[in-house]
């Protein structure tokens, strides 16, 4: 076929693994990384508008129905991460691939650590600092709250590097992999399964804690955690089995062992799953703002990227998009190799796209799907110049 064109195919398309220095594009694993990244980027350009709330009810309305529809985003980067390494082609010591791969991030963590709060305290201060972004205000973009952003990102990341708690949490997967990889080279399918289903069950925990009480549960000692977890062990009985490290082996499961089922019914299956799963992280967010108003430590709680309803949103664009068949355009090779440096870079063009578009004739949907088409150009641009120079270009790889 074409390599410039991708057709859905009855059958999935598969991603055999490649030999040494070879490097082969699959149209299906290349577009999802695209379309991944692009909805990090929608997702994001609804924040102004959730953050809101009662004050403008159609602006938040807006922001939580489309961003509710892009939780799926961070979880496909992760089994995007399971498709590209798994099975680790050539094993080597844990240390070399620890260098390897938690090396080839650390130079971006840094460099956007530094880089992004200076953008943003720079696009404030000189730029727009009468922007009517609810999510912005003066007392954050001072020079003491510059330095102590400069000189704290080590601990974690701040508001202006939001979108960095990600690699954070993949040099933590990073850690782990090699020994999910080896135990899944000589796993059946069916103690894949199994263990899937217990990561499954899982994701129903921060719903037993909020129950928990509610059922009588006065805690332990005062401190509310569940099953075994108490104030000198926060590591409960599920915590080894949950979090993103499922979707690693989901990724994994679902690539060694893809659907075969006829593409009717894939539709009739992952769509309705679609859509109950975002039916529940809209309704769910909008219900918890009525009893628990801005208050993110719940309302997060419907948005978890390891959710039972978010995997459900997942795993059906995950199964629909390996129906990909075909091979990479070379435009879309290229574009996917920058999706991780748009991930990187994107976040202050999102603040610059919102004061471009705040005129009250536009409505919300309108703001925040072209602020994400604009943000997403930005990105690409930067992106793009910073790939030509060597240097730069590991910066954004």
């Amino acid at each position: 076929m074409n390599t410039d064109n991708v057709t859905i195919a009855a059958a999935p398309a598969t991603v055999a693994p490649a030999t040494r220095g070879e490097r082969e594009h699959y149209a299906w694993v290349d577009l999802l990384r695209v379309v991944a990244c692009f909805m990090v980027v929608l997702s994001h350009a609804c924040d102004p508008f959730v953050g809101q709330f009662e004050t403008d009810r159609t602006a938040f309305l807006s922001g939580v129905a489309v961003g509710s529809l892009m939780r799926a985003c961070v979880p496909l980067f992760v089994m995007m991460t399971a498709v590209v390494l798994l099975p680790l082609r050539q094993p080597a010591p844990v240390g070399v691939f620890y260098r390897k791969r938690i090396g080839r991030i650390a130079l971006p963590l840094l460099f956007w650590s530094l880089a992004l709060p200076v953008i943003m305290w720079a696009y404030y201060n000189f730029v727009n600092p009468s922007t009517a972004n609810a999510l912005l205000s003066a007392e954050a973009y001072t020079v003491p709250a510059l330095t102590a952003k400069l000189t704290t990102w080590i601990w974690n990341f701040n508001f202006d590097t939001t979108p960095l708690w990600y690699l954070y949490m993949l040099v933590g997967l990073y850690f782990v992999i090699p020994v999910i990889d080896a135990w899944l080279q000589s796993a059946s399918k069916s103690d894949v399964r199994t263990l899937l289903i217990v990561w499954l069950c899982s994701m129903l925990l921060p719903w037993f804690r909020m129950a928990a009480p509610l059922l009588g549960y006065e805690g332990n000692y005062g401190h509310m955690g569940l099953w075994g977890e108490c104030d000198w062990n926060p590591y409960g009985m599920l915590y080894y089995v949950s979090g993103f490290a499922g979707y690693i082996v989901l990724a994994y499961y679902m690539k060694k062992w893809p659907l075969t089922w006829s593409a009717g019914k894939m539709w009739a299956v992952f769509v309705p799953m679609f859509a109950v799963g975002y039916a529940i992280t809209f309704t769910g967010f909008v219900t918890i703002q009525n009893y628990y108003p801005g208050n993110y430590a719940y309302l997060e709680i419907i948005w978890y990227f390891c959710g039972l309803n978010v995997w459900m949103m997942t795993v059906s664009v995950f199964a629909v998009m390996q129906r990909v068949k075909g091979t990479s355009g070379r435009w879309l090779s290229k574009l996917a190799g920058l999706t991780f440096g748009i991930y990187l870079c994107h976040f202050p063009f999102e603040y610059v796209a919102y004061d471009m578009l705040d005129f009250a004739v536009l409505p919300s949907l309108v703001r925040i799907f072209a602020g994400a088409f604009i943000t997403f150009a930005m990105a690409v641009v930067v992106c793009r110049v910073l790939s030509i120079w060597r240097p730069t270009r590991h910066l954004i790889a």
